[in-house]
């Protein structure tokens, strides 16, 4: 998918003041508020620390970035959950460190206009507010390793990563 580069950063620049503004949504389904951090906004941004995401990746998820709080506002229904164990940066005492920590994803899924599908991943480590992580639109073309068949993909399945 190519992206016009003016318009990715016009789209940025205004996800980016929007989502400052933003504080919190209340979540039926978790009966508590569920807040947007820096960290959520970094998440879209980068795969990974200092690993950016594909521009491509980028825009999808920040054209979709104001549906997010209103996703969750009206989900009773909860369509995605996963628990483990991953290493997450806590503040330990009066350091920050590295720790391995339970965590808590759970997805929200919306279908707009019939036909626009967008899940909302809400990340939740152990002891603390669960807050936004993640967007990611319906599509996203997959190619099978052996047929070459392609198809659509909604999520990778890995709710830390998608």
């Amino acid at each position: 998918m190519e992206i016009d580069i003016e318009k990715f950063n016009e789209i940025k620049e205004d996800a980016e003041e929007w989502y400052k503004k933003l504080d919190r949504a209340d979540c039926p389904f978790l009966k508590r508020k569920v807040n947007f951090n820096a960290k959520g906004l970094d998440h879209i941004k980068f795969k990974a620390w200092n690993k950016t995401r594909p521009v491509s990746d980028q825009y999808l998820r920040l054209k979709f970035l104001r549906l997010a709080p209103k996703i969750l506002e009206k989900s009773g229904t909860l369509q995605e959950y996963n628990e483990t164990k991953n290493f997450e940066r806590v503040n330990y005492g009066s350091r920050w460190q590295k720790l391995m920590v339970p965590v808590k994803y759970y997805g929200f899924v919306a279908i707009l206009n019939y036909s626009t599908k967008v899940k909302v991943i809400v990340k939740e480590v152990a002891g603390g507010q669960p807050y936004f992580w993640s967007i990611i639109p319906f599509w996203k073309n997959k190619k099978h390793p052996i047929t070459e068949e392609t198809k659509k993909v909604f999520h990778e399945g890995d709710l830390e990563n998608d």
